[in-house]
């Protein structure tokens, strides 16, 4: 099946699902947790985004946290955040459903999005005292490490940890999204569930799945059409042909 394909379909459809990770934040200059640039010091992302990590070293957690906002305030959402944000208005029925954290997504203007792992710039309350999340954009942060404003104890990262559930709410909308004509996996391997089974899903229930990945993944012979390339360059070839009808 064609490149061409896949432009086919989306020109015909009207419910539009779009899965992605952090390859399509890569171009914005975002490190990666498992590619290259997925090690902060001597530490791997896994080694810090965890409870028992933070219940630890609540200090060094947050030094790296503070790294990473640093980087992603310094960066602009990329082409594939453009297309993505501009294909949330053009469908009838667009949902996107990142694993990202970094805000990128919003900042270019998409509508629709469902984030399954939380958001960078949101902070909680670690000892749980029943304060709601609160959005904190300051880079650098200081105190560091932050505290809740209601209770004065130690403010966590509201995103989602290694060996932490999901929001049931974000599960429950990403499963509807799943539910459309085209489900297209941008920038992710797809390794980890529950995201790795919404594309499965989407295909059982009749929709064209699409993948755009620079390398083979463990989901190419899942899927009806593996597009090798960075998101961002396929992404925008994808837009091109629509456009021009």
């Amino acid at each position: 099946m064609s490149f061409a394909a896949a432009a086919d379909r989306l020109r015909s459809a009207r419910r539009v699902t779009v899965l992605t990770g952090a390859g399509v934040s890569a171009a914005s200059g975002i490190p990666t947790f498992r590619g290259a640039g997925g090690l902060w010091r001597q530490f791997r992302a896994e080694d810090l985004a965890t409870a028992s990590a933070f219940a630890r070293d609540p200090r060094l957690v947050w030094e790296w946290y503070d790294w990473r906002r640093a980087a992603v305030a310094r960066a602009e959402p990329n082409r594939a955040h453009h297309v993505l944000a501009g294909w949330s208005r053009r469908f009838e029925a667009f949902h996107l459903v990142t694993q990202n954290v970094d805000g990128l997504h919003e900042r270019a203007g998409t509508e629709h999005v469902t984030r399954l792992h939380g958001s960078i710039w949101t902070l909680r309350c670690w000892q749980e005292c029943g304060a709601p999340p609160w959005a904190d954009e300051r880079v650098p942060l200081e105190p560091l490490p932050p505290r809740c404003p209601a209770c004065g104890g130690l403010a966590r990262p509201g995103v989602v940890w290694f060996g932490e559930a999901l929001a049931a709410s974000d599960l429950v909308a990403a499963d509807r999204a799943c539910s459309c004509d085209v489900f297209i996996v941008a920038g992710t391997s797809a390794v980890v569930y529950p995201a790795a089974g919404f594309a499965e899903t989407a295909r059982s229930r009749g929709a064209f799945v699409a993948e755009i990945n620079p390398e083979r993944t463990a989901m190419s012979d899942l899927v009806d059409l593996s597009l090798r390339g960075n998101a961002e360059i396929v992404l925008d070839a994808l837009e091109l042909r629509l456009t021009e009808g």
